[in-house]
């Protein structure tokens, strides 16, 4: 038996998901909008739902409680990836991301109050610097647009408290149902918000549909689904208050120094501090 599973998925997560962080935006600079990238990364959540359950031998749970988990998780993970769209239509990304990036507050807090999880002195100091990290890696030099209005902030916060509640929901749903079942409800999630990411494209708009759009989502897409995939596994194995930090810790670091690479991208200074955050966390919480 593998030893410390939830770590090996840990990972595997956090590296697919630096990765696609470091890709994603390949096809909106194509001219491929971010909302039909939505749509093709629901696409790339089948096959990966498909080999899931042929692990478990097509065995879905489909008992009432199993179908409600994996709506509610399916609906505030795809759902605030929609009204992420949202936010940054009406406000600057350098205001948003620091806000949903710290979303794993609401799953810590939540697993420490109501599954009564706990943590060592030492992987607690790496949960907070994580925290602090994710942070830090979220900030971006502020641009000369005025921000208008405070609907940016309420989308923002919808998110925040939506990816941090499905961590949470992740780890209720794996006590009582097969991590394989929870992914494909989460699948099925992901493509009942498709009309709705279609609605919000501007198909007048000149769109690429070579390769370098619909095809490069793809490809990077499953990145993502892959990650997300791991991640239930992840967090089937381990304790939600570490694996939730460290992954939104972790992915950023691998996508600056892709980026880096890629883009020949400098961090600034608090990026660079947030990294050496998140490098410190990594090294606590994996103990």
């Amino acid at each position: 038996m593998i030893k410390r599973p939830w770590l090996i998925y840990t990972f595997i997560t956090t590296l697919f998901w630096g990765i696609w962080g470091a890709l994603i935006e390949l096809p909106g600079k194509a001219g491929f909008p971010p909302t039909l990238v939505y749509i093709v990364w629901s696409l790339t959540m089948i096959p990966c739902a498909l080999i899931g359950l042929a692990i478990i031998k097509w065995k879905l749970d489909i008992d009432l409680r199993s179908i409600s988990y994996g709506m509610i998780i399916g609906l505030t993970g795809a759902g605030g990836q929609i009204v992420l769209f949202q936010a940054l239509l009406n406000g600057p990304a350098y205001l948003v991301f620091p806000i949903i990036s710290l979303s794993p507050v609401v799953t810590v807090m939540l697993s420490v109050f109501l599954l009564k999880e706990t943590a060592s002195k030492r992987h607690w100091a790496g949960i907070i610097l994580a925290l602090i990290a994710i942070a830090l890696m979220s900030f971006q030099k502020p641009d000369n647009n005025a921000v208008g209005g405070y609907l940016w902030f309420i989308f923002a916060i919808l998110v925040f408290f939506a990816w941090g509640t499905q961590a949470f929901y992740m780890k209720i749903a794996n006590n009582h149902m097969k991590a394989e079942s929870i992914f494909f409800y989460m699948m099925i999630n992901g493509m009942m918000l498709i009309p709705a990411a279609y609605m919000m494209t501007d198909m007048t708009q000149n769109i690429n549909w070579g390769f370098k759009g619909p095809y490069l989502a793809a490809i990077v897409s499953v990145l993502n689904s892959v990650g997300a995939l791991t991640l239930v596994y992840a967090i089937r194995y381990g304790k939600v208050i570490i694996v939730a930090p460290l992954t939104n810790a972790v992915a950023p670091v691998i996508t600056i120094i892709l980026s880096l690479l890629i883009y020949m991208i400098i961090p600034n200074p608090v990026i660079i501090t947030g990294i050496v955050f998140a490098l410190t966390a990594v090294y606590l919480m994996a103990d």
